[in-house]
């Protein structure tokens, strides 16, 4: 029973989680995008000559631009923003 209440309630919490990655990525990271991008914030992510290919990457990928950004973010922080890109664009 324990455990099935622990399932459900990270099953309900993961949509808050998904959505405070995106917050934080919007804030930080989509005026610098638009601007390498023409405009299209997003096609950093969708171009054919992409960077990121697997998880690891992303993780790597995102702290770099934070630290461009001067982003100071926790580590839950970072973590959010890894995983709403990897389940937005990446599906990895």
């Amino acid at each position: 029973m324990k455990r099935a209440l622990l399932a459900i309630s990270l099953l309900l919490t993961m949509p808050l989680v998904w959505a405070n990655g995106q917050v934080l990525h919007d804030a930080a990271c989509m005026q610098c995008h638009a601007a390498l991008m023409n405009g299209d914030a997003n096609a950093i992510y969708t171009r054919t000559e992409r960077r990121v290919t697997n998880l690891k990457r992303l993780d790597s990928q995102v702290e770099g631009c934070a630290l461009a950004a001067d982003v100071a973010w926790l580590p839950e922080e970072h973590q959010q923003v890894v995983d709403y890109l990897a389940k937005t664009f990446y599906q990895f």
